[in-house]
């Protein structure tokens, strides 16, 4: 049975779609942006877009009960690869060495309201 997952703590969804949806203890996260959800404003610079992205997963998944060692994938969405590496650290500054996710990075032509990173990720319950 499908559980749809939603927190305050993350912006709302700005389309037909779910923060996540929790399904046989496999929680599939959308992709997040860096929308501020106290103010629902965008941050801007890469390294404030990262922080924020991954505060809004971070929301996500404890709203769910898990943290980011419960999650084994993420897929990573890049207006540009001149991005990679400060986008690289802080990502990994979010998670345990010892239990990294499976990841692609991809640079795209556009993202949503013209950001510079989207992120979603999928975790598993233990």
């Amino acid at each position: 049975m499908k559980k749809i997952i939603n927190t305050e703590n993350a912006p709302a969804a700005i389309g037909p779609y779910s923060q996540a949806n929790l399904a046989n203890g496999v929680l599939y996260i959308s992709g997040q942006i860096p929308v501020d959800p106290a103010t629902g404003k965008l941050v801007e610079g890469i390294e404030k877009e990262t922080h924020q992205v991954m505060k809004n997963l971070e929301a996500i998944l404890t709203e769910a009960g898990m943290t980011f060692k419960n999650v084994v994938k993420a897929t990573i969405f890049l207006k540009s690869m001149d991005d990679f590496a400060v986008m690289n650290d802080i990502y990994a500054s979010y998670l345990d060495a010892e239990s990294y996710p499976a990841r692609e990075t991809v640079q795209v032509s556009c993202l949503p309201k013209n950001v510079d990173i989207e992120i979603s990720m999928i975790a598993h319950q233990d």
